[in-house]
């Protein structure tokens, strides 16, 4: 009887419709995006995929006015962080006073990526966040094989396409200044951008709020930078009791009030952390704990000392695991059968 009335509640009143999309929302920003048609049906969901890619796709064509961000000479602290809050969700704000200080940082070892708390305590760096995108087969990836472009320190470290065909990213020139939009390779190198990686959507360009498609509550991580070129970093908890996760407009409406004048997401979902010195100070919505990466974006006292080695190099056959190597889905599956 309670399931028949559930059903009939989301299938047949306007509140559950609502319900219904709201949930269809979260999916299609997640891995297991194909399991929204539960809540609308298959024609609705793939209307519903195709909106919200054609919205980060309109979203990132306009070019950005550099001249927009003028970076202050900064001294003293590096960052701050702070709690943040709203409602059904907390998070974390980490403000970088320079934007020079932000290095794109990727994993050390062939094969698989890299948590953030390890690579922040590998180099030494002040804190740091994830980054880019990648392959991410079941939602147990290795972390090792990236989508989109991965630069550091000026070098390619890899890219999926050749350098004419342009791609989403979120990249830093060589003043400092946030690069947020469709962008080649070749258009990069021509900017002199230093730092890069790939993700999506971006949500304000030159100081205007771009139109967002879709509500769903997820994990978030997303970056954007004011016109004094101070650097806001959020990461917001989900999938937990605690924090359900934020829409895509809570983050917009949060950076827009922050005064950034450009501003995008990084990977989110259970990718989504921060780390500052040796402590992870949000809660990845990751079963497992902290996730194995392709690339973070850290916070370093001194970057121009940072060597990042390129570990794609010379690797042809990239794999990007799943089920069968993930160590925490193994050991939760091994404990079950030892029972």
């Amino acid at each position: 009887m309670i399931v028949f009335l559930s059903v009939s509640f989301l299938f047949l009143t306007p509140p559950g419709s609502k319900i219904r999309l709201f949930l269809a929302d979260t999916f299609i920003a997640t891995q297991h995006r194909e399991w929204a048609w539960i809540f609308v049906g298959v024609k609705k969901r793939d209307e519903m995929i195709q909106n919200v890619q054609q919205m980060s796709e309109n979203n990132a064509i306009e070019k950005q006015d550099l001249n927009a961000i003028t970076i202050q000479k900064q001294d003293g602290k590096v960052i701050d962080v702070e709690d943040i809050a709203g409602r059904g969700w907390v998070g974390k704000k980490m403000v970088v006073y320079d934007p020079r200080a932000i290095r794109v940082v990727v994993p050390s070892k062939v094969g698989q990526g890299e948590t953030i708390s390890s690579m922040v305590n590998r180099t030494g760096a002040l804190a740091g966040i994830n980054g880019g995108g990648f392959d991410d087969p079941q939602g147990l990836g290795n972390g090792f094989a990236p989508i989109g472009v991965i630069m550091s320190g000026g070098k390619i470290l890899y890219t999926s396409v050749d350098g004419t065909v342009p791609q989403q990213v979120v990249a830093f020139d060589h003043t400092g200044k946030l690069i947020i939009g469709k962008y080649s390779i070749d258009e990069l190198l021509a900017l002199h951008v230093t730092d890069a990686v790939s993700f999506y959507p971006r949500i304000i360009a030159n100081g205007k709020a771009l139109p967002i498609v879709g509500d769903g509550l997820n994990p978030r991580t997303a970056i954007g930078q004011r016109a004094d070129g101070v650097i806001v970093m959020i990461v917001i908890d989900g999938r937990q009791t605690k924090s359900i996760g934020a829409s895509l407009k809570d983050v917009q409406d949060l950076l827009l009030k922050e005064g950034c004048v450009n501003a995008g997401f990084l990977d989110g979902g259970a990718s989504s952390e921060m780390v500052v010195g040796r402590d992870l100070i949000t809660h990845p919505s990751s079963r497992y704990g902290e996730r194995r990466l392709p690339s973070g974006l850290l916070i370093f006292e001194h970057p121009d000392q940072v060597n990042v080695v390129n570990v794609w190099e010379g690797v042809s056959d990239i794999d990007p695991g799943g089920a069968y190597d993930n160590p925490g889905y193994l050991a939760e599956h091994n404990q079950l059968n030892n029972k």
